[in-house]
Parts: C-alpha cells; sequence; structure tokens
C-alpha cells in the first residue's frame, strides 16, 4: 500500500491519499472519479511512501491531521519545515 500525495498545478492544491496501487488511483483522479478531487485535475503524483495496509491508513491521517502546506512541502522535498 501506499500513502500519496498528488499536486494540481492549475489549482496549486495538495491531495493525501492511501491506495494499494498509486498508477490505477492517479488514474481515477484525473478521470474525475474520485468525487473529493474531482474539479482540481489535473493531478501530477509529488510523494508516496510504501507501507503495509494499517500503516498506510495510520500515516494519511497523520499528514492530514497536520493540516500545513508547509508539512506537505517539507514532505516532498520543496521546503524546509
Amino acid at each position: 500500500y501506499y500513502v500519496y500525495i498528488l499536486y494540481s498545478i492549475d489549482f496549486d492544491r495538495y491531495y493525501v491519499g492511501q491506495y494499494k496501487d498509486v498508477a490505477i488511483r492517479l488514474k481515477r483522479h484525473n478521470g474525475k472519479t474520485v468525487p473529493s478531487a474531482k474539479a482540481y485535475t489535473p493531478w501530477k503524483l509529488v510523494y508516496n511512501e510504501t507501507l503495509v495496509p494499517g500503516e498506510a491508513v495510520h500515516r494519511e491521517t497523520e499528514i492530514k491531521k497536520e493540516k500545513s502546506r508547509k508539512y506537505i512541502e517539507y514532505l516532498i522535498g520543496g521546503t524546509d519545515r
């Protein structure tokens, strides 16, 4: 399983999620079949971590709880924390 971060260049927006196959999930996001993300296509994969299923859910929650663009950019290597 993967925890991934997508970026919408057009809307300058990040999306954090987890799924067993990042390539399939990215196709779904860009195919506008993910309700919470369809308005912000196209998406680009900017970060992913490989984890076991239970850890992936926990890590996704951990990143989302930060509620911080700065933290996300730190993870993807865009800025210092």
